[in-house]
């Protein structure tokens, strides 16, 4: 048994080296490259590792950020997810709702779904899955390797968003409202997304008609062009609906609701009392 005195081992010193203040790994990363559970333990018995919850560990001195977590996640452990809806426009500065030092609910989307231990890390920020996102191309690959140009054409973008953190891959404005209008129908999704599209002034129309003809959810983008329809916002009359499958008949959001005209999808007759 060594100490926290001892001499690291070029294996530990490797391992050390790799993670950073908020970073963590998991035991079926560190299995996969050569670290077995007898040797893990003993670098959590001797201090040189801590584990925030079972099966996953940070070096020591680190601290649990969301930030860091979901590098881990996407870039270490392989998995395809990323951060997209409501807290990718919160983070974006588009979300009144979270206000300032207020816990996160950071929204993820992908193929599958993350481990388990995600759910067990002791911090004030909490994870939200949210399943597979509303487009039929599939979820790519986050490594560090993934360029910039193959997210992009899908509406994500990877950016560090907390200094020191490492970069994360999240959804762009474009992609993160259609994702919030495929929420579960209600009027509090209405007024919810019609306040966010308010602020909406400056997306890519270029990018809303590429995310438009691969959304699959029709509600989604009858919902998204029935809002924009109410702002007028200058992008909303440079994109092209060619290609773009919004179903047929009506979709009802809300019973009893206010039918817009041009996309058959019910609205809250009290819209407007809901901005603010």
């Amino acid at each position: 048994m060594f100490t926290m005195s001892e001499q690291k081992s070029p294996k530990l010193n490797h391992l050390i080296a790799s993670l950073g203040d908020s970073d963590l790994v998991s035991s079926r990363w560190l299995q996969a490259h050569g670290y077995s559970r007898s040797l893990v333990s003993r670098y959590v018995t001797s201090g040189w590792l801590v584990s925030p919850a079972r099966g996953v560990y940070l070096r020591k001195g680190g601290r649990l950020q969301w930030q860091g977590v979901l590098r881990s996640l996407q870039e270490r452990e392989g998995f395809a997810l990323y951060v997209g809806g409501r807290f990718a426009l919160a983070m974006q500065g588009y979300e009144h709702y979270l206000r300032l030092g207020e816990a996160a609910t950071v929204t993820l989307y992908g193929s599958t779904r993350p481990p388990g231990w995600l759910s067990q890390l002791a911090m004030p920020d909490r994870f939200e899955f949210c399943g597979k996102p509303p487009f039929d191309w599939p979820v790519p690959d986050f490594t560090a390797d993934t360029q910039k140009c193959q997210l992009l054409e899908q509406g994500l973008k990877r950016q560090e968003v907390l200094s020191g953190s490492g970069a994360i891959v999240y959804a762009t404005p474009e992609r993160a409202i259609l994702e919030l209008c495929d929420d579960p129908a209600s009027a509090v999704l209405a007024y919810e997304a019609d306040t966010l599209m308010q602020s909406l002034a400056t997306l890519s129309p270029r990018r809303v008609t590429e995310l438009l003809r691969h959304c699959n959810s029709i509600k989604a983008k009858r919902l998204f062009l029935a809002l924009a329809d109410r702002y007028q916002h200058a992008w909303l009359k440079r994109i092209s609906l060619d290609g773009v499958d919004l179903g047929s008949g009506k979709r009802v959001l809300v019973p009893g609701g206010r039918l817009h005209p041009t996309y058959q999808i019910t609205l809250p007759r009290d819209l407007d009392e809901h901005l603010v």
